[in-house]
């Protein structure tokens, strides 16, 4: 999955519905607002809330710190 994917647009968080957003190298989708990391396993994100794995606080930071570097190079 690329950043530029039109998915990415419609793809919710199955817990909150809210918007997620791609971790480099997509990989994954992450929700900041629960601190959920979702795989993205043969280009298929992988979104049942059994699926998602909780972030500390430490690899929260470093996930929004990635996103906004990713944005600032946009």
């Amino acid at each position: 999955m690329k950043p530029d994917d039109p998915l990415l647009t419609i793809l919710v968080c199955p817990l909150d519905k809210g918007p997620l957003s791609l971790l480099d190298p997509g990989d994954a989708l992450y929700n900041p607002r629960l601190h959920r990391r979702y795989p993205i396993l043969d280009g298929i994100p992988q979104l049942l809330p059994s699926s998602g794995e909780q972030l500390s606080d430490a690899e929260h930071t470093r996930a929004l710190r990635r996103l906004a570097d990713r944005e600032a190079g946009s």
